[in-house]
């Protein structure tokens, strides 16, 4: 025995360390590294709705705890407080942008959680393009490889302020944030 207590994860202990672990701001989940406790059977669904034991979560505050904590480490989320780290499910992205507000030349969006993200060379705008059905899904970077899905309304504004400029030769529509130009598709291919 080395006398190292075995963890069980359980979304009640993760609630638990993270609110013990919080204070002003984010939770520096980049600095911890302890070990891994498997998998917890907790999915964010493409809409933003976090399910645990494949019940959605209905209450706001212990999402945004949860939402506080993870961490994308490769393509894989985990969970992270400082005495434990376990896998999760994201089907998509772990946030979704449900609104933005344009303040001066920036995009500011607000995610289903409550944080809050300027557009910017930092936290840039991307879209990705279904190869069979080129139907897009844009995202932002809200923080430290987490990306947030823009919703399909917010979408529709941007394009509505978007504009068309040259990038590398080809003319591209997009939208500015922050003095940075992001592309969104080829102005040949705009019907």
């Amino acid at each position: 025995m080395t006398g190292q207590k075995i963890v069980t994860p359980s979304a009640e202990s993760l609630a638990s360390s993270a609110q013990a672990a919080a204070g002003k701001g984010l939770p520096p989940v980049h600095l911890w590294n302890p070990p891994f406790c498997g998998d917890l059977d907790m999915r964010i669904a493409r809409d933003g709705t976090w399910f645990y034991l494949g019940t959605p979560i209905g209450r706001p505050a212990l999402v945004k705890l949860f939402s506080s904590i993870i961490r994308r480490d490769g393509d894989d989320y985990f969970l992270v407080t400082p005495v434990e780290k376990v896998g999760i499910t994201v089907d998509d992205a772990p946030f979704v942008a449900v609104d933005f507000e344009k303040k001066g030349d920036a995009l500011v969006f607000e995610t289903n959680v409550g944080d809050k993200v300027t557009a910017s060379a930092d936290n840039p705008i991307r879209v990705v393009r279904d190869a069979q059905t080129g139907e897009p899904s844009p995202y932002v970077l809200v923080r430290a490889n987490l990306e947030a899905l823009i919703d399909r309304k917010s979408f529709y504004r941007l394009v509505d302020i978007g504009e068309t400029t040259q990038v590398d030769g080809t003319d591209w529509f997009g939208v500015r944030s922050s003095g940075e130009f992001f592309p969104i598709i080829p102005a040949a291919e705009l019907k």
